[in-house]
């Protein structure tokens, strides 16, 4: 159509009348097709078996009664998704609280950057065989518009969990997938490893979540674990649309955590294979950068420049930790050398912005989920605070005319909110009263803190989380006094009511957040994989 464009701009005396008469019926034809191809619903290249899944079309129908009620909405070029894991309601409310206190006030009134969003729904997160959910099944639904088995990483619950060959006939592709199709860029952020569930079901397709290199694959079978289809993502994507291979050029930028996934056992890695897939995508993208500090991370996209080169910048990889990346309130002491959520959103939005058909960004603040199976509000609290910054700090780079911003859960956890503390209680510290200064105590005469769990190690003193048949011994013991604990301290693990190793996911709804072209959809008790549909509508899909 361009060349067309430059025929049609030449003087007519260069190329007749006749010839210009044709010109004309040239680009007409022409003009008529981009726009038929321009808006050929870009969901129609989904497999068959994922547009008539049962979970596809209901999401897709509610959205379109949605779409009834409010009227056309103004279509999105971008769109970013923020991921906190494990970040139920009452996550929110004692992170909201904390922050506010931080800052020197009551805390009460506060209110984290994303819950200014114009627009808050309820998002329903179990999977298709469990009550509670786990992170594969709830992200799935949510990359892939289809609800699926806790476990699996966008497979249909057709499969079973852990069914190999369920691998080489995926029948579910992601909204990420769908951008690559677009020629729009894709990046993903975590502060967990870039193979875990919630990161890895925007690009992979595995029938086991743990599947994260090939150590964990079952012995005899012939699948790609999670790490080698990040390399291969790209490839694998043109070879399942071949119609389409000119607009994919794979992930952007991949920043987060895993390097053990990459490497061979011989570099202090995991995998079995012998390859160094870090040397692997390095030969793929030659003109790529690699990074696995802070500093160069800094120094190669200088974050918080505001540097005019309009050049779309090379693919970016960075893997910061050999595990999960640390905790946001360890970092400084610990890890100076990872960069925060912070830091890698900016310096994924300054590469993504420059690519001219727009993009699609995953940011996970990963942490948060850690801290509840540990028993930690500190840190999960600390890790929630973080992701409201980087999600203030992003909309400062974002254009909202043209950018839906989602922020929302892949399931709750269960830390509750209780007793009657007095406003401005520290939320992390124990109850004290209206009109007292002393902690309240139960009926059994000790004190008890505002923030506990339903379950988990804070019953008992577990220690190492792998080893919990060591500790039965201290299941009987009862409730420890903790009038002489600080259980302000990052290392204090808030008391449960049931003795496990590690705490469980919660399995109420969560709160979807959104701001830009299509927010307005994410209104109302949503079933999960709604939030696939509300994306793609917004971009323009259907």
């Amino acid at each position: 159509m361009k060349i067309i464009k430059t025929l049609w701009t030449l003087p007519q005396r260069k190329l007749g009348k006749g010839m210009c008469a044709a010109c004309v019926l040239l680009v007409m034809a022409c003009a008529e097709r981009e726009t038929a191809q321009s808006h050929e619903p870009l969901t129609q290249e989904l497999p068959a078996s994922q547009q008539t899944n049962s979970w596809f079309k209901q999401g897709l129908n509610h959205v379109g009664s949605k779409r009834s009620t409010l009227g056309q909405n103004r279509q999105a070029k971008n769109v970013v998704l923020f991921v906190g894991d494990g970040m139920g309601v009452s996550t929110v409310t004692a992170a909201r609280i904390l922050q506010g206190q931080l800052n020197g006030h009551s805390g009460e009134e506060n209110l984290l950057s994303f819950e200014r969003f114009p627009y808050v729904g309820l998002s329903k997160t179990y999977n298709t065989d469990q009550q509670t959910p786990d992170s594969a099944g709830t992200m799935t639904a949510m990359m892939t518009g289809v609800k699926t088995r806790a476990g699996m990483i966008a497979i249909s619950d057709a499969s079973q969990r852990g069914e190999c060959t369920a691998n080489k006939h995926s029948d579910l592709v992601s909204a990420l997938a769908l951008a690559e199709l677009a020629g729009k860029g894709t990046g993903i952020v975590t502060t967990a490893r870039v193979t875990h569930a919630t990161p890895a079901a925007t690009y992979a397709h595995s029938a086991e979540r743990d599947w994260e290199s090939d150590d964990a694959l079952p012995t005899g079978v012939d699948c790609q674990d999670i790490a080698q289809q990040l390399v291969n993502f790209a490839a694998d994507l043109k070879q399942r649309f071949p119609d389409r291979a000119n607009k994919i050029d794979g992930l952007d930028v991949v920043l987060g955590g895993g390097r053990r996934h990459f490497l061979p056992r011989a570099e202090n890695g995991k995998r079995q294979d012998g390859k160094n897939l870090i040397h692997a995508w390095q030969t793929q993208y030659p003109t790529g950068h690699y990074v696995q500090t802070r500093e160069q991370l800094l120094a190669l996209t200088a974050v918080g420049s505001d540097a005019k080169d309009d050049a779309v910048p090379a693919p970016l990889f960075g893997l910061f930790n050999s595990g999960h990346m640390r905790y946001e309130q360890d970092r400084n002491v610990h890890a100076q050398h990872e960069p925060s959520l912070k830091e890698m959103t900016l310096a994924a939005l300054q590469r993504l912005q420059k690519k001219p058909d727009g993009f699609f960004l995953m940011v996970e603040a990963g942490r948060i989920d850690h801290g509840h199976h540990a028993g930690n509000a500190f840190n999960a609290l600390h890790e929630t605070i973080m992701l409201s910054d980087t999600v203030s700090a992003a909309l400062q780079q974002i254009n909202l005319a043209d950018t839906l911003v989602i922020v929302t859960a892949d399931h709750s956890h269960v830390m509750t909110m209780a007793g009657y503390p007095k406003r401005g209680n520290p939320i992390l510290g124990k109850v004290v009263n209206p009109g007292s200064d002393e902690p309240a105590l139960a009926a059994d005469g000790m004190p008890y803190t505002t923030l506990g769990y339903m379950n988990g190690r804070g019953f008992a003193d577990y220690g190492d989380e792998t080893d919990a048949d060591a500790h039965k011994h201290d299941i009987n013991t009862g409730r420890k006094n903790i009038a002489a604990v600080n259980t302000e301290l990052p290392g204090y693990h808030q008391e449960a009511l049931i003795p496990r190793h590690s705490e469980t996911h919660g399995g109420e709804d969560v709160a979807i957040y959104a701001i830009g072209p299509g927010a307005e959809f994410v209104s109302g008790v949503n079933e999960q994989n709604v939030i696939f549909h509300v994306m793609a509508q917004a971009l323009g899909w259907y």
